[in-house]
């Protein structure tokens, strides 16, 4: 059987000013089983929402604004990053809202095991 590899979809609120939590903890995906690719695409509800993505303690974007398109990510036009990582890496990624009021995000994930 072929495997077939994992897609998640979160949406959340991000508060005004704030920092998210780690949006990957406690999902099944948060440590990778084998080698694989990564891939993270993200938009907001409006304007002002800075992605931050860690792949096994290596960040691999700080900071980095996202789309405020206030829809679901298309694939691959709101792609943010596309990289690599090794069995038991753990996926890392917060938002930070610069602006004065609560925005939600919408992350889509694939990850594509390498072998």
């Amino acid at each position: 059987m072929p495997y077939v590899a994992p897609a998640i979809s979160p949406a959340f609120s991000v508060a005004a000013n704030s920092t998210s939590a780690n949006f990957m903890a406690g999902n099944l995906y948060e440590y990778l089983d084998r080698p694989s690719v990564i891939e993270f695409g993200m938009v907001g509800s409006a304007v002002g929402l800075l992605a931050t993505i860690m792949i096994g303690g290596q960040v691999i974007v700080q900071d980095q604004e996202i789309s405020g398109a206030n829809r679901y990510p298309i694939v691959p036009d709101d792609w943010i990053i596309k990289a690599a990582g090794k069995a038991g890496a753990k996926i890392y990624g917060t938002l930070r809202n610069r602006t004065g009021g609560a925005l939600t995000a919408w992350v889509i994930l694939n990850i594509t095991p390498l072998g």
